[in-house]
C-alpha cells in the first residue's frame, strides 16, 4: 500500500492550487468534451478525434482567462471555452486570424 509523502504540504499546495484553477480546468474540461461529441456526431475519424479535442480542450483553458480582460464577467470565460470546443480549432484559428488582420491593417 502506498503511503502519502513525507511533506503533507504537498497535498495542501496541489488542492490550494486546484482550487484557485478549477473554473479554467473546468472550461478546458467541457471543451475538450463537446469537441469530442462535435467530433463523433459529424462521423470523424480517429485521428480527428485524438488531436483535436485535447487542443481545443488546452484553447479553451486559455480562452477562459480572456474575459476579464476585456471587461466582461469571469463566469464567461466557461462559455468561451464551449464555443471553441463547438466551433474547433480551425475556425477559432480563423477568427484569430480575421480580428488579427484587423488590427494590423489599422496601424
Amino acid at each position: 500500500m502506498k503511503h502519502m509523502p513525507d511533506r503533507p504540504e504537498t497535498w495542501a499546495f496541489l488542492a490550494t492550487w486546484i482550487e484557485h484553477n478549477f473554473p479554467a480546468l473546468y472550461a478546458g474540461g467541457l471543451a475538450f468534451l463537446i469537441a469530442i461529441w462535435r467530433i463523433i456526431y459529424s462521423g470523424g475519424k480517429l485521428r480527428q478525434l485524438a488531436l483535436e479535442a485535447p487542443l481545443c480542450g488546452m484553447l479553451g483553458v486559455g480562452v477562459s482567462y480572456g474575459p476579464s480582460l476585456i471587461g466582461a464577467p469571469p463566469e464567461a470565460g466557461t462559455f468561451l471555452a464551449c464555443m471553441v470546443g463547438l466551433f474547433g480549432v480551425e475556425a477559432s484559428r480563423a477568427a484569430a486570424r480575421r480580428v488579427l488582420h484587423k488590427k494590423v491593417d489599422q496601424l
